[in-house]
């Protein structure tokens, strides 16, 4: 196959901006589907590229899914991305392996919080991209809005490649402007192109838009520079450097049209070969294992060593789907690879090509190529070689998990399900992460967001018929004194035979430093030497629970300076015993207090919501740390206890348009208010009397 016929692309835009019905028309274009569904149809039967039943019911993509199509002898492999900001690691690995993307807008709404996203996605990996302004039949559809937003909330170099023909319910067709020709999109589906003169009402602006287009164009090429100014300029001069420009991330070729009434998607996909990159004019490099990770780049050759990334698993009810981004040489079925993260060999047993949730065998695919391998033990990210190498694609970025629910099984038989659910969901997606709270004794989930986590629970149901209960887990809480209190106290205790006896006095102080500090200040062997560590370990065991929460205590000193022991009575268990009664009589008077996590929270997003963070950090007893402006972004660094964050994702994204992102990281434990306090307390004495009912 000719490495230079071939297309790597994704399609990525903001939630709704129609980026699987595109799919779903750039696949009946290419004779890949012969009927065209609907993303939410009347006919359930859904789009080919959401194949989930969890996507077909919400309307919205999940998981990333690839296929494969052929347009005008050219091998485009499509990867269909997720829009919503939970599912932003779908994106990320999909962008990884990508060498193009087609970037849709909204012809109504423009540039959404989740476009810049995608854009600042795009840029990290060095994507160019062409964008597609979508839903231009829809009320209020305004392209030339929208190529100005993509100029100025992005940055980028943005340029009308086509001009549509009428707009909202009038929209025809569009121009395009290089070869000044009108495209009609006639037939049921629009599948037959006529091309026209274009029409009288437009000429004017058909020559200053393609005015704009040529002069922007020549900044790439002397030579068509040359011909502009001569008026000599050709269609081909002008497409190549265009594709200079695109190729190295500063052009943006705008088109214009409507997947949901079929038109405008055939010329997207000649923009697609025309402007995107093929494999050999992107430059990928992989770090050298055995030369301190120095770069080496690969070449997309068939004949030089094999190296492949992992960059998606899918544990399917047949096994692991690895999908598989060949950089360099090829895979053949039957062959060995290398893993070079686990250091083992295996054999390619089965080789497939992905259409959606299809697949058709195939013996080998070369360089360039994206395909899936069957039953290889692997995780996301692994590298892939052949020919004696060790290398390693560069890991991809994963954003750190920011929120957690507790979640347990209905029954024994939905426990075993969990557990099996758990495994293949944290191992298919690095955002999801999983486990189990040493002190609450609950199965915690973390996850990018509310929908994120609400989507896994339904897959557990649905796919492992396993019923869980979720909540919101339990805020780790801690207990402290205030202030220095005495203790004395003696242990008596006499049964038949020997009896137990020790007396422990001395006093308790608060410790900032350390969470536990033991002093022995014992004179003239009031206590001998060998209980001394048993009076220790009885201070650490009473300081497991406290008295308020039953939570454990943390930053005490225990000075012992007296004590009293009898030859016959006195044994370790005894001074332990006695230990845990001076520790528990002293707790009372020290001032005892509940502290909380208090957790380092990080919010960027607009200037313009500034107002609203701040207001939702003092809603949850936040203090704000400091502030800063930046390219008309805001950060604001705060610290919030962990007990008011739940949630919070959700509420900074409706309060705030969805622009802004959050982060946040523990940092200390800090005093509950007193308000706080006593409603812990109450909860806590309820739950004890429950408990002994």
């Amino acid at each position: 196959m000719d490495i230079s016929k071939m297309r790597n692309i994704g399609i990525s835009a903001h939630i709704d901006s129609g980026k699987t019905t595109t799919t779903e028309r750039i696949l009946f274009y290419c004779n890949k589907i012969h009927q065209i569904h609907e993303v939410r149809g009347k006919d359930g039967v859904g789009a080919l590229m959401d194949s989930m039943e969890l996507e077909r019911e919400r309307g919205i993509t999940i998981q990333s899914a690839a296929t494969q199509v052929e347009w005008k002898g050219y091998t485009i492999n499509v990867i269909d991305t997720p829009g919503h900001v939970d599912f932003t690691v779908e994106v990320e690995r999909s962008l990884r392996v990508l060498d193009g993307a087609i970037m849709i807008l909204c012809a109504v709404a423009g540039v959404q919080s989740q476009s810049i996203t995608v854009d600042r996605q795009l840029k990290r990996y060095h994507v160019p991209r062409i964008a597609f302004v979508n839903k231009c039949d829809r009320q209020g559809a305004n392209p030339l809005r929208v190529r100005m937003q993509v100029r100025e909330k992005l940055g980028l170099n943005a340029y009308m490649m086509e001009l549509p023909i009428g707009l909202e319910d009038k929209l025809e067709g569009v121009v395009d402007l290089i070869s000044r020709k009108a495209i009609y999109f006639e037939g049921k589906d629009g599948n037959e192109l006529r091309y026209a003169e274009v029409p009288a009402h437009m000429k004017d602006d058909v020559e200053k838009y393609r005015q704009e287009l040529v002069e922007a164009a020549s900044m790439f090429d002397d030579t068509l520079m040359e011909h502009v100014l001569e008026g000599t300029e050709t269609e081909e001069e002008i497409i190549a450097a265009i594709r200079k420009g695109t190729l190295a991330e500063q052009f943006v070729g705008v088109f214009c049209g409507s997947a949901h009434v079929n038109k405008g998607i055939q010329p997207l996909l000649d923009g697609v070969i025309r402007y995107l990159p093929d494999p050999t004019e992107v430059k990928n490099v992989a770090l050298d294992l055995d030369n301190n990770e120095a770069e080496v780049e690969l070449v997309s050759d068939d004949n030089k060593p094999t190296v492949a990334l992992a960059f998606k698993l899918d544990d399917g009810q047949y096994g692991q789907l690895t999908y598989t981004r060949i950089y360099q040489g090829r895979i053949v079925k039957g062959e060995e690879l290398y893993n070079t993260r686990s250091r083992k060999r295996f054999k390619v047993g089965r080789l497939v090509r992905m259409n959606s949730n299809q697949m058709e065998d195939i013996n080998e695919a070369g360089a360039g190529d994206i395909v899936a391998l069957f039953g290889v033990d692997c995780a996301s990210g692994d590298t892939f070689t052949g020919g004696g190498l060790n290398l390693s694609m560069a890991s991809m970025y994963v954003p750190n998990p920011v929120i957690s629910l507790s979640i347990k099984p209905k029954d024994k038989n939905a426990a075993a399900q969990m557990s099996k659910a758990l495994n293949r969901f944290t191992k298919e997606d690095p955002t999801f992460q999983t486990y189990m709270d040493p002190e609450s004794n609950e199965t915690i989930i973390k996850g990018m967001g509310e929908l994120h986590l609400a989507v896994y629970v339904e897959r557990m149901k649905r796919e492992y018929k396993c019923e869980v209960e979720t909540g919101a887990p339990q805020v780790a809480y801690r207990e402290t004194i205030t202030k220095r209190a005495d203790f004395n106290y003696t242990h008596k205790k006499q049964t038949g035979g020997s009896g137990q006896y020790g007396r422990v006095a001395g006093f308790m102080e608060p410790c900032e430093d350390k969470e536990y500090e033991f002093v022995d200040s014992i004179k003239g062997g009031a206590i001998p030497n060998e209980y001394i560590p048993s009076c220790d370990k009885g201070f650490k065991r009473a300081m497991q629970q406290g008295s308020l929460i039953g939570a454990p205590v943390v930053n005490v000193r225990c000075t012992i300076n007296d004590g009293q022991y009898h030859p016959v009575d006195s044994s370790d268990i005894a001074f332990q015993t006695a230990a845990i009664g001076a520790f528990r009589e002293g707790y009372e008077k020290a001032g005892p207090c509940i502290l909380e996590p208090i957790m380092k929270v990080s919010i960027s997003g607009p200037t313009e919501f500034q107002g609203n963070m701040f207001g939702l950090i003092n809603q949850r007893r936040g203090v704000i740390v400091d502030t800063t402006d930046e390219n008309n972004t805001s950060t604001v660094n705060a610290e919030v206890p962990l007990s008011e964050m739940f949630g919070f994702s959700t509420i900074l994204r409706s309060s705030t348009q969805g622009k802004a992102e959050f982060t946040m990281e523990f940092l200390k434990y800090g005093k509950v208010p007193n308000a706080v306090s006593d409603e812990l307390k109450k909860k806590y004495q309820e739950e004890r009397k429950a408990a002994q009912k």
